[in-house]
């Protein structure tokens, strides 16, 4: 069992603004005939009583942390991210969701670390070549290469997948199969950690024998992709970062990944042949709308690219991309209104979120690599939930 840092303990609780009174009732903690709660609560805080697994996971919900961050070396510092690729136009909408995104990349860098340390032990540790192999003076044709590479990829079969999740899916598989794992996240574990767009879209960690790209799910599906595209040219580079807008604005390694990504969907010689067939609003987003579904990328990717050719203004660049977004905010408030009623399996949605991390973490606790413990950690669940996911798992 791995050693939890009481430190971060006291710091998780103060994070919330709660006292230790009223985390201690929160807690379930009751007073005692020779201690009072609160007592008992600076008691795990000090360092000098360990609490139970289950009290653990009751402090990972009343402090809204991942149960990852009670094993961190220390507690997770504001802007310890790598390489921060957002711009001054992310930045100015900094709430507590940034400090929520610290947090979830320290769980990662945790998960990551653990993983690493399991494939060495299994003598699974085949550096990845394609990791830091171009830089950006190799320019964007050369890096697409690489990228394509890792990718290996039909594009016309890619465009043939019913939609924009199937082709995710698709893409994924192809990027998981060269030693990425792929996680969709955009909480700590529930809805009032939600993090925003404004604060990332995606984060790799670049590693040579376990990289990570986190997408935020919170995202269009529509853009999945090409975030995927996109972070995978960050590791193409050997960087480790977090990534905001991939519009407008944007600084410059934000700007080549994002020449990748778009290349790689859209073939420069292809999209010149696409021309917009009329001036009037409705005529050039019906235009974008058609051309972007036959291809299985967003709208606004279109929009952006006819904006970076001078096809259209900033001014109707820009209404299109709010419309484009108002667009999918009102089809997800449907879609929900419709499903509202559908009960969903959450531990289906965890194995679609956790991609190819699950079948190893499964292979590593059976061959005793792993605790139960351990494999909860790194799929970020309770360990009692860790064998039914496997069976879900073996019968998908």
């Amino acid at each position: 069992m791995p050693k939890i840092n009481h430190e971060i303990l006291s710091w998780a609780r103060k994070t919330t603004g709660l006292s230790v009174e009223i985390a201690a009732r929160k807690l379930g903690i009751r007073d005692g005939r020779t201690a009072r709660a609160a007592d008992k609560l600076l008691a795990y805080e000090n360092g000098t009583k360990n609490p139970s697994e289950s009290m653990l996971f009751r402090m990972s919900k009343v402090y809204r942390q991942p149960l990852l961050t009670f094993y961190l070396e220390k507690p997770p510092r504001k802007g310890d991210r790598g390489q921060d690729f957002r711009t001054i136009t992310d930045l100015e909408f900094m709430t507590e969701e940034n400090f929520y995104a610290d947090v979830l990349i320290q769980e990662i860098k945790a998960r990551q670390s653990i993983l690493k340390e399991s494939l060495m032990e299994e003598d699974e540790t085949i550096p990845l070549a394609f990791i830091g192999k171009n830089t950006v003076a190799h320019g964007v044709a050369k890096v697409l290469e690489t990228v394509r590479e890792i990718v290996d990829i039909n594009l016309d079969e890619y465009r043939k997948q019913v939609d924009h999740r199937q082709a995710f899916r698709f893409l994924r598989q192809r990027a998981e199969s060269s030693g990425i794992f792929v996680l969709l996240k955009g909480h700590l574990g529930s809805y009032h950690t939600n993090i925003g767009l404004n604060v990332f879209r995606g984060f790799t960690l670049s590693d040579e024998i376990a990289p990570f790209i986190v997408i935020n799910d919170q995202d269009n599906h529509a853009a999945w992709s090409f975030t995927l595209l996109h972070e995978i040219t960050h590791l193409v580079l050997g960087q480790t970062g977090i990534s905001g807008s991939y519009t407008s604005g944007v600084e410059e390694t934000e700007k080549f990944c994002n020449d990748v990504a778009s290349r790689f969907l859209l073939p420069e010689e292809e999209f010149e042949a696409f021309k917009l067939s009329g001036s009037e609003f409705e005529q050039i987003k019906n235009d974008i709308t058609n051309h972007a579904l036959s291809r299985k990328v967003s709208s606004t990717h279109i929009a952006y690219r006819l904006y970076l050719r001078g096809d259209i203004e900033n001014s109707l660049w820009t209404r299109l991309r709010d419309f484009y977004r108002k667009q999918w905010l009102r089809n997800e408030q449907r879609r929900k209104e419709k499903n509202k009623n559908i009960k969903i399996d959450p531990q289906v949605v965890n194995r679609y979120r956790l991609g190819t991390l699950l079948p190893l973490v499964k292979r590593l606790t059976y061959s005793k690599i792993l605790t139960t413990t351990k494999a909860a950690m790194l799929l970020d669940i309770h360990p009692l939930k860790v064998h039914p996911l496997f069976e879900i798992s073996s019968t998908a």
